[in-house]
């Protein structure tokens, strides 16, 4: 159970942060744009990526002790950066702009949706690199929990943003809704920063 939540909240924290993915798949829920087949492929990609970390790169650290210590401070030296990221957006604040645009077709508006997920560098860093990283300090089969919890993550967000467009397009207009947000990723992203240097620490 530990594994599957620190899987969540490692999943949940990477990929609720402000971007164009997450901005797109909320606008086109609240126009109800074929909501949800975008929220279909972005949970399809995801859960794609996170296998191949878990399965690749993950069982590549668990093989290797040096490989494993390097991944462990690798990844808490990340977390800890990307949470300070989140803090300093919490302390700017943000909000969402869905300025209407013409309803686009179901194939355009999937292949949109492919390259707001595909084309962002970062969503291979975060799947493939990281997740696959910390995903092998855990043996098995913890380590396919934890990949199963960074996806529940992924299916509970997608849905989330698809199904309660029209119910949550207004309080993500308001700074304070990001600034909340933003401020619940930092502490996650340092709470499993903190896990994974006392792990080192104990190997």
């Amino acid at each position: 159970m530990t594994s599957f939540i620190q899987g969540f909240g490692l999943g949940g924290g990477l990929i609720v942060a402000i971007g164009a993915q997450n901005a797109f798949v909320l606008t086109q829920g609240v126009r109800r744009n074929h909501h949800l087949a975008v929220a279909a492929l972005c949970i399809l990609c995801d859960g794609l990526l996170i296998g191949l970390g878990v399965t690749g790169v993950g069982a590549m650290v668990s093989s290797n002790a040096l490989l494993g210590q390097v991944a462990a401070w690798g990844g808490a030296a990340f977390l800890l950066w990307y949470g300070f990221n989140a803090f300093r957006s919490a302390l700017k604040g943000g909000a969402l702009n869905d300025d209407e645009t013409a309803t686009k077709s179901l194939k355009q508006t999937l292949m949109l949706t492919l390259g707001v997920t595909l084309l962002n560098p970062h969503v291979y860093l975060d799947t493939l690199v990281l997740m696959g990283s910390i995903s092998g300090q855990y043996p098995l089969p913890e380590r396919y929990v934890f990949g199963f919890g960074a996806f529940s993550a992924s299916i509970v967000w997608f849905i989330l943003l698809s199904l309660g467009g029209q119910l949550l397009a207004p309080a993500f207009k308001r700074d304070i809704t990001w600034r909340m947000l933003d401020g619940a990723v930092c502490l996650t992203m340092w709470g499993i920063a903190a896990s994974l240097i006392h792990g080192a620490i104990t190997t």
